[in-house]
């Protein structure tokens, strides 16, 4: 199935990595990933640098499946509010997962940094605004249990929204300043593409793996042609067509739409360029990327890709419409569009590890809104479980956490 459609900015913005290479013969190695996007390169790259031999396969060309579209706001916020995550999984686990979204995103800085890429990462403030007085309840509630668990967070009524950022909202808004933002595609091919020349990873693309086997000792991976790969373990790292390998159904599909705006002149963006996102349901957010905006929303339940793209230009438009009330003073009209289609949990939080203790198969789903803090977060608990180490906290991200919600643990 077609992940996006319409020309993500990415693709158009960076050289198209221009890499084939299909299996062509049975292999051996210690770990094989299913997914060269974003979540597959940072797996790869914690596993090669804990000394593990990793090979790396996908259907398609390298990070051109949902990375390619992808915003790529950095945020430890999630899509399901804290005090809501509370509730579900528990307060102090539910902080546990924001600060470890937190953490995650100077643990991508750092590993961008020492990797030597240049893949547009960038500090950036975050707006997280009410859209209406029942956002605002959401607001006020967000506050107290962020501040009472450490995390940064500062309150801005509607006037000092206005003020500073020149929003125009029902209700004010939160504030801090450790989110980030990136070109995810810039990413995660160069990341490859890194490990590949310095760590003898081997990827193979156009390769579709259509089934696996698993036993106390290893795993093996078939692919369409015939060909197999066995390993130690296996890494399921494709998103939402991981589907195919889970027992059961964990995910929901919805489909997003996102534009690129005309070049605006820099000193015409609302100051400091900060994120922004609204407290509604399904909610709008926006960047900038150099002197152009990003926006992303309108999501809905997924159907199926046709019934999706057909509804690109009334996005488009309902997008545009939503930014001149935010910004009626800023010249925004979109460029380029494109919409795709993501996975999405209950809890707001991804799966990560084996479906069993015990097995040899793991999965790194990083679903939700906050799918590349999740990726760096999965690469760590997997290289940690994989070379003998556990965190007692890891449960939180694992398929453990909705049998104990079940079970009333």
């Amino acid at each position: 199935m077609r992940l996006h459609s319409g020309l993500p900015y990415w693709i158009i913005k960076d050289q198209l990595y221009d890499y084939y290479n299909p299996l062509r013969e049975d292999i051996h190695t210690d770990v094989a990933i299913i997914g060269a996007g974003i979540t597959g390169a940072l797996a790869a790259h914690a596993l090669c640098k804990a000394g593990l031999e990793c090979c790396v396969i996908d259907r398609r060309s390298i990070a051109t499946g949902s990375s390619a579209a992808s915003t790529a706001l950095l945020q430890y916020e999630i899509d399901t509010p804290l005090h809501i995550l509370a509730d579900k999984i528990g307060e102090e686990n539910a902080a546990k997962a924001y600060h470890a979204c937190l953490n995650s995103i100077s643990d991508l800085e750092r590993i961008l940094q020492e990797a030597g890429i240049e893949a547009g990462f960038e500090r950036r403030p975050s707006i997280f605004y009410a859209s209406d007085h029942n956002g605002e309840e959401t607001i006020m509630k967000e506050f107290e249990i962020r501040k009472r668990h450490g995390l940064p967070v500062e309150m801005l009524s509607r006037k000092e929204l206005h003020e500073r950022f020149g929003i125009n909202t029902p209700g004010g808004a939160l504030f801090n300043r450790e989110s980030a933002q990136v070109d995810v595609y810039k990413a995660a091919s160069s990341l490859l593409a890194h490990d590949m020349k310095n760590s003898g990873l081997r990827v193979f693309t156009h390769t579709d793996i259509t089934g696996y086997e698993q036993d106390w000792a290893d795993c093996c991976l078939t692919e369409r042609g015939g060909h197999t790969i066995r390993c130690r373990y296996a890494v399921i790292a494709s998103g939402f067509e991981a589907g195919q390998f889970l027992p059961e159904k964990v995910m929901k599909l919805t489909s997003t739409y996102a534009l690129v705006s005309h070049p605006v002149e820099r000193a015409r963006l609302w100051p400091e360029e900060a994120l922004i996102w609204e407290t509604a349901q399904p909610y709008i957010y926006m960047r900038t990327a150099g002197n152009r905006i990003i926006m992303g929303g309108e999501d809905e339940n997924f159907s199926n890709p046709r019934r999706r793209d057909r509804k690109i230009g009334k996005k488009v438009a309902i997008l545009e419409s939503r930014f001149r009330e935010l910004f009626p003073d800023i010249p925004f009209r979109a460029e380029m569009a494109w919409c795709g289609t993501f996975s999405s949990t209950d809890d707001g939080l991804p799966f990560i590890g084996p479906w069993d203790e015990g097995d040899r198969v793991y999965f790194d789903l990083g679903y939700g809104g906050n799918g590349i803090t999740f990726s760096v977060i999965g690469s760590q608990i997997i290289s940690r479980s994989m070379t003998g180490y556990y965190s007692p906290d890891d449960w939180i991200f694992g398929f453990g956490r909705v049998r104990k919600q079940t079970d009333g643990r």
